[in-house]
Order: C-alpha cells, then structure tokens, then sequence
C-alpha cells in the first residue's frame, strides 16, 4: 500500500515529470528516426515494428497491448508501486507513439544516412529508458524485465537489455531478409543501451577521498553531520617531516565530491587531498550488495546448523 504525504508527494510528482520528459524524448527518437528506416530496435518496440511491418498493426496499439502482459508479471517481483509508475509510463509512451507516428510520417526530419539516423534514434532513445529507470519508473517492454532481474542479479540495466533484445533483432532478419536491417538494429541497441546504462549509474558512481590534514577532527565532524557521510581516521607517518599525521578516508558519491572539497577548503586550506574514482562502493548509504554467496559456504552453514540441532539433541 503506497502511503501518499506532504514529503512523499512531491518526489512522485518530480520522477513522473522526469518520465514524462524521458517519453517525449524516446517517441522522437523512435519514430523521428528509427521506425521510418524500418529498423527493429529490439524487445516490445521491436515486436511492435515487426507487426506493423509485416500486418500494419499501428505501433502504438500492439505496444500497448504487450506491455500489459509483462505488467501482469513485473506486479509480483518489483512492487506495485513500480507497476503504478510503468502503468503511468507505458500509456503514455504509447499515446506520444501513436501521435508522433503520423505526424513524423507526414512531416519527415530523418537524414539520407540511415546510420546516422539510428545512432540519433538510439541516443534519443537510450536518454528516455534512462531517466525513467533513473526515476523508478519504466517504458514498458525489456526495461520491465531488466529492472526486475537487476533487482536481484548483480547485472546492469543496460546489458540486461542488450542480451534479451538480441532475439528480437535476430528474429527481423526474417522479416526483412536483410543483413544490413539486421547490423543497424545490432547499432541501434549498443548505442541505446550505453546510454541508458551511462544515465541510470550516473547517481551511483563512487569516488574515495584520502585527506591529511592537521584539522582532521573538524573536516570529520562536519563531513558527518553536514553530509551524513561516514569518515574512517587511520595513523600515519610523513616521513618527509617525520611527524605523526592523520589519514581520513571518506566515500561519497561523485555528485557530492564538491561539497567535500568545499567542506576541507572552508576548514584547511593547506590540507593535503586526493581523489580516486571507485568502481562499485556495497554497504550502509550506498547499493545493495546482490550477489549470491557460493553454495559451498551455504552447505557448510547448513551442515553447522544439522551439527547444533543434534547436539541439543543428544
């Protein structure tokens, strides 16, 4: 049950703007560019092309109608509040299909070059999947799928799409019995899903700030209450002056190394500060750390537990 408050209200309304936006941006990107070269980009989108190519099913209509059959399936593993919001998204990516179907058909601004056209298609494209996975929300289609298997699999969004849209794009070559329609789908989905991928992770990459400074207890203490970020102190000696010092190790989001330095500049203008981009950061205040233990830790773990209850046993 999604409670609804003044602090809960506003974030929903901000990510189903974003979404909105992300909509607008993967219907040009689709029909502006993609759909005219009759190019299949892969997962619901590309089943939707290959229908209208070959029955002359309207791309909306056919979208529509299989994003609620995934729905049906995503309510049980992601959470209704998911469902709500790909509900939202879906309807309205099918709405803005089907009004910019026609009118890029009517008014055409495609180039002559059709891997320009896709590599613009697809970035289009991989900015409106991106932000609305960015927002908890979803386009329907393989984005439903990837975020429900990223949920549980250490796998990113974007390879999740590149490896179940690649039947979809196999399967159009017949359709067209084209190599090249093929290879330009092939195109389509590497670009489409760098983007995406590069937009969704860019709030979650990760650096490490290594500061010495003689203030070290102040840039801790306003690090943590300002920031709300944890600081690990650890002993050291400069062997240039042979003193005692004291190495603060911090971990923060990229988007916050600013205020780290503006935090150490307002407090040690002379301290000494490196940064280093990290690649993945698992723990309290950062992502969730979803891979699965081996299975030999796991039968150990149940062989102690067979051992303890015998024992109470005896």
């Amino acid at each position: 049950m999604i409670k609804l408050d003044k602090k809960s209200i506003w974030p929903l309304v901000k990510d189903c703007i974003m979404i909105l936006i992300g909509l607008v941006f993967y219907a040009i990107g689709f029909c502006g560019f993609v759909l005219p070269e009759q190019v299949v980009i892969g997962g619901v989108p590309g089943v939707s092309t290959i229908l209208y190519i070959s029955m002359g099913i309207p791309v909306a209509i056919s979208l529509y109608s299989i994003n609620i059959l995934l729905l049906v399936i995503a309510s049980r593993t992601v959470g209704w509040e998911f469902v709500i919001k790909t509900v939202f998204g879906s309807t309205f990516l099918s709405l803005f299909i089907g009004i910019a179907q026609p009118i890029f058909e009517a008014h055409p601004i495609f180039l002559e070059d059709t891997l320009l056209n896709c590599i613009i298609g697809a970035i289009l494209c991989g900015i409106g999947i991106g932000m609305g996975l960015a927002h908890n929300g979803s386009s329907g289609g393989t984005d439903i799928i990837a975020a429900m298997v990223s949920k549980y699999k250490q796998v990113s969004v974007g390879r999740m799409i590149l490896y179940v849209d690649m039947c979809v794009i196999t399967s159009s070559y017949f359709v067209h019995h084209s190599i090249d329609k093929m290879v330009y789908g092939y195109v389509v989905l590497v670009f489409l899903s760098f983007v995406a991928d590069m937009i969704v992770n860019t709030n979650k990459q990760a650096v490490q700030f290594t500061i010495f400074s003689k203030k070290w207890d102040d840039i801790a203490t306003i690090v943590n209450t300002e920031m709300h970020r944890g600081c690990t102190i650890l002993d050291g000696t400069g062997w240039y002056t042979k003193q005692e010092v004291k190495m603060l190790i911090i971990f923060c989001r990229k988007i916050e190394a600013l205020q780290i330095y503006r935090i150490v500049k307002s407090v040690d203008p002379k301290a000494f500060i490196s940064q280093a981009n990290v690649n993945t950061v698992y723990g309290e205040g950062f992502e969730e750390n979803k891979v699965k233990a081996r299975r030999r830790l796991e039968k150990q773990d149940e062989l102690h537990e067979e051992e303890a209850k015998a024992e109470k046993t005896c």
